[in-house]
């Protein structure tokens, strides 16, 4: 089975739409963020989400930590699933587990080394996904998603194996490397941004090559 296929950084209905007609089981929403690409207004993503029809996928990419604050950008956003793009502090997942029963939680795991194994492992049991990115939230601008880098696809590997949740693998990727990805990872489902972007704006053309290759992988 292909693995399920997010675009992040949609800015419009009309972004949404093409990569729903492409074939896109999910839309990532980026609110602001400390560093990276494609972060729009609260507004605006709530009217995005609103304009995505079922069974399609709404991602709220949030770097608040703490639960109230979650829930609160939640709730003005309405998607169907939050993006904890930052670790959340302790009680958080359980208060959104409270509060928020029906939306779905999904964690990014930056991955860095050894200890993002370890870390993905901790979380899984607690979110309903995992995504593996290249961010590095020990800067002092935290780069939390966005970078267009890869990261070492064989701890991505090790992470799948292992996770009790499904898992998503992003970062740098694009056509030219999907086959390469899905082969040496076997996600759940895959994320990409600027790989199907020209210019900052959704490129038909780059998500026609992108899922032609997963199709194909």
């Amino acid at each position: 089975m292909n693995p399920r296929v997010k675009i992040c950084c949609i800015a419009s209905e009309d972004e949404a739409k093409m990569a729903i007609q492409f074939g896109a089981a999910a839309v990532g929403l980026v609110a602001a963020m400390p560093s990276g690409p494609g972060p729009i207004a609260d507004y605006r993503i709530r009217r995005i989400a609103e304009s995505v029809p079922p069974p399609v996928a709404t991602f709220l990419l949030t770097c608040e930590t703490r639960g109230g604050a979650i829930i609160a950008h939640h709730l003005r956003t309405l998607t169907s699933a939050i993006q904890l793009v930052d670790t959340p502090e302790a009680d958080a997942i359980g208060t959104l587990r409270a509060i928020l029963p029906a939306v779905k939680i999904v964690q990014v795991i930056h991955v860095r080394g050894e200890a993002a194994i370890d870390e993905a492992l901790r979380a899984a049991d607690r979110v309903d996904a995992l995504l593996l990115d290249s961010g590095n939230p020990s800067l002092a601008i935290k780069e939390l998603g966005g970078t267009g880098r890869a990261h070492d696809w064989r701890l991505s590997r090790r992470i799948v194996e292992q996770s009790p949740a499904p898992v998503f693998l992003a970062g740098g990727l694009h056509a030219g490397n999907i086959r390469a990805a899905i082969d040496a990872v076997r996600p759940f489902g895959v994320d990409l941004c600027s790989g199907v972007r020209t210019g900052g704006r959704l490129d038909p053309k780059k998500l026609e090559a992108f899922f032609r290759e997963v199709e194909n992988a």
